[in-house]
């Protein structure tokens, strides 16, 4: 069975999740079933008759083939105008060096704890970016003081104990959040 991982990332996932149909996930914590914080269902799925929520934790629901897409509140998007403003920032080449100042680093989505990975890494590139945040996690951790050859040669390698890490495919999303962080800073003070 292939599991999946899908986040949408958006502005408020309330207003979005107003106007489509949809089940919340549950998760199962302590042993009582709970409303999952962004995980929803666009199927029928067995629901609580109180809660309207899932009535299965959602590993469950996966393993039994439903399918859950998490959506997440990211208010990197707050000050973005619209879609064709989006794709300008997403094309736009990040000033890199504001990525040596803490106090733009601490204001950062993902990397706002992780000043000193990001000093010690300076990543140049979306991809780079996207590396440091896979390093950042436990199972990369060990990648911090090596060359950007080797850092790109295991990073995405899934870790064979199943420590925590981060998938290319998030780190890439993430890695562009970021940088239109830091387009939008840069437009503000142009």
């Amino acid at each position: 069975m292939i599991k999946t991982d899908v986040d949408i990332d958006v502005k408020d996932r309330d207003k979005v999740l107003e106007k489509l149909k949809h089940i919340p996930a549950s998760i199962i914590q302590n042993g009582e079933i709970k409303k999952h914080n962004t995980g929803v269902y666009f199927t029928d799925i067995p629901t609580h008759p109180f809660t309207n929520s899932a009535n299965i934790d959602y590993k469950e629901a996966e393993d039994r083939g439903y399918f859950k897409l998490d959506f997440l509140n990211v208010g990197v998007y707050e000050k973005v105008k619209d879609e064709k403003h989006l794709i300008e920032l997403i094309n736009q080449e990040p000033n890199w060096s504001l990525l040596d100042h803490k106090e733009i680093v601490e204001g950062l989505f993902h990397i706002h704890n992780h000043f000193d990975i990001v000093s010690k890494l300076k990543p140049k590139s979306v991809e780079e970016l996207a590396a440091v945040l896979a390093i950042i996690r436990p199972a990369k951790r060990h990648l911090l003081n090596v060359s950007w050859p080797e850092i790109h040669s295991k990073v995405w390698v899934k870790p064979e104990d199943n420590t925590y890490y981060f998938k290319k495919s998030h780190a890439v999303g993430y890695a562009l959040a970021i940088c239109v962080q830091l387009n939008l800073l840069s437009n503000a003070i142009v």
